[in-house]
């Protein structure tokens, strides 16, 4: 996979958007961010605690908690170069209903 194949997954979800935050890429749902695009062959995705457990324990190599604070709050590297596509789309839609209104994530079901 690379880099516009995520663009174009998180820009399919639903009221998501292109913005960016720290200097760097990011996709949003209003105002909260999903999914950053820090560097090439690695996005971070926002989880809870446990998704980011889950997600460590049935994708060992394909995802790492961000290091630090960021990383202890759910924050996850996906390494996503030799990555299966429909499991980073599930991850992604994971992120976004994550940040989307209830309303707006109900219509993803």
């Amino acid at each position: 996979m690379i880099s516009d194949d995520l663009i174009t997954m998180a820009l399919g979800m639903p009221g998501a958007r292109e913005s960016a935050h720290f200097g760097k890429r990011d996709f949003r749902v209003g105002e909260k961010v999903f999914m950053t695009l820090p560097e090439p062959g690695r996005a971070v995705l926002k989880f809870t605690r446990d998704q980011q457990s889950l997600v460590l324990e049935t994708d060992p190599g394909l995802c790492a908690p961000v290091p630090g604070g960021w990383g202890q709050k759910g924050w996850t590297s996906l390494y996503f170069d030799d990555a299966d596509g429909e499991r980073v789309r599930a991850l992604i839609g994971t992120a976004w209903r994550n940040v989307a209104p209830r309303k707006l994530a109900a219509s993803l079901h």
